[in-house]
């Protein structure tokens, strides 16, 4: 049993404890202004959020995943996103087939990895209790090469203050006004999707890259994308996106 000097002070630390963390949050959440998405710039369409139902699951290997691929599940993951590829947070899970099949074909690959989604981890799909519920990117999705039916997918947990690396797709916009495109020339497309590091609360459905003043020979980096100020690209800005590359046959003809 502690003294009454020893219980006096313990007591004083738990004060100074508990006011400094308040302190400390008070100050986090005055430094931490919440992002939201700018005027001008693509947001995603809430007509396609959608919670993703899922089960857990206690097992894992070839056998299993077999198991719930005919039961019409696709066994996946789902990793904390700082460190997941160790293993830090991981959860095993399935989810159905249906749904995310329905939401792939709809979205595309491409978007449907670049989109979040609600997850809710039930006991099954008829309970009403809620094992976790959390927002998730799709990190990797698995195809058969053949059919096109879904393996597996592997999901990262997405809270606000999340960094995360994203494969945003390119939407290619002013083609009908650029000039050398009007020329006769073709569009040479380098990339489809660009990697940024995104806030969580921020990833872009799309980036638009604007072709209207784009000549023959000219072309645009990733530098020249126009994106909100906190996205970071995650490699270099000098790398190209497109070009405006060839000229029409009767065009080369009169400069010779």
């Amino acid at each position: 049993m502690l003294a009454p000097r020893q219980m006096l002070t313990r007591a004083l630390l738990l004060q100074h404890f508990r006011q400094s963390s308040t302190a400390a949050a008070l100050v986090q959440d005055h430094e931490e202004v919440p992002l939201t998405y700018l005027e001008g710039f693509p947001k995603p369409d809430p007509k396609h959020d959608e919670i993703i139902c899922a089960l857990p699951r206690a097992l894992s290997g070839k056998n299993i995943s077999a198991k719930e691929r005919k039961a019409g599940r696709v066994p996946s993951i789902v990793f904390e996103q700082e460190d997941g590829q160790h293993g830090g947070n991981k959860r095993l899970i399935s989810v159905q087939n249906n749904q995310i099949k329905k939401l792939v074909n709809h979205l595309g690959q491409t978007y449907f990895l670049s989109r979040l989604f609600e997850l809710e981890v039930r006991p099954d799909l008829e309970s009403e209790d809620i094992i976790e519920k959390v927002r998730v990117l799709p990190r990797a999705l698995h195809l058969q090469s053949d059919t096109d039916a879904v393996l597996n997918v592997t999901f990262v947990r997405a809270p606000s203050h999340a960094l995360l690396k994203v494969d945003v797709p390119l939407v290619f916009i002013g083609d009908d006004v650029s000039p050398g495109l009007k020329k006769g020339s073709y569009l040479n497309i380098i990339k489809r999707t660009v990697k940024f590091i995104c806030p969580a609360d921020i990833i872009p459905p799309f980036i638009e890259v604007d072709l209207s003043e784009l000549d023959v020979g000219q072309k645009l980096v990733m530098g020249d994308l126009k994106v909100h100020p906190a996205l970071k690209l995650a490699r270099s800005k000098d790398e190209p996106v497109c070009k405006i590359a060839g000229a029409r046959v009767s065009e080369q003809r009169k400069s010779k």
